[in-house]
């Protein structure tokens, strides 16, 4: 065996049943069938004189959420996205996305100052489906890890 001190146990693999995400009152969001963040990284290339290689340097880190909701009900974040449209200006939440670890352990962050970006469902019908609404977000805020799972 090439590598005996993995530490990746695949009894401890966690699934979507072990995830939840949570509003700023730490109400959970019961119709959201999945979340997602993402860290995205734009770097400024340069080539100094002399050299062939190209380089970078860190310029802008962004940090998107896309959420799909189940319908349900008119739940808090549909009723955010109505109140921006009618109010022409979007609301500032903090969400904590958590993933529950099997030995009680838990990974937690919290994103903050999150404003809706790009295109928010309203009203999303197809015949036959499950009716789903998706929401996109962006943290302008700091993006906080709370605690780590471990095995």
């Amino acid at each position: 065996m090439l590598n005996p001190n993995a530490t990746a146990d695949a009894r401890h693999a966690r699934s979507g049943s072990d995830a939840m995400l949570y509003n700023e009152d730490g109400a959970p969001f019961a119709q959201v069938d999945s979340f997602q963040s993402k860290g995205s990284f734009s770097n400024s290339k340069y080539n100094p004189i002399g050299q062939n290689r190209e380089l970078e340097v860190n310029g802008t880190i962004g940090v998107t959420l896309v959420i799909s909701e189940i319908v349900v009900l008119d739940g808090y974040l549909f009723n955010q996205v109505i109140q921006a449209v009618a109010n022409g200006e979007s609301p500032v939440m903090t969400l904590d996305g958590t993933i529950e670890g099997r030995n009680g352990s838990q990974e937690r962050i919290t994103y903050r100052d999150c404003i809706f970006s790009g295109d928010n469902d309203l009203q999303n019908v197809s015949t036959g489906d499950v009716l789903k609404r998706s929401y996109n977000l962006h943290c302008n805020g700091k993006v906080e890890p709370r605690s780590s799972l471990t095995i």
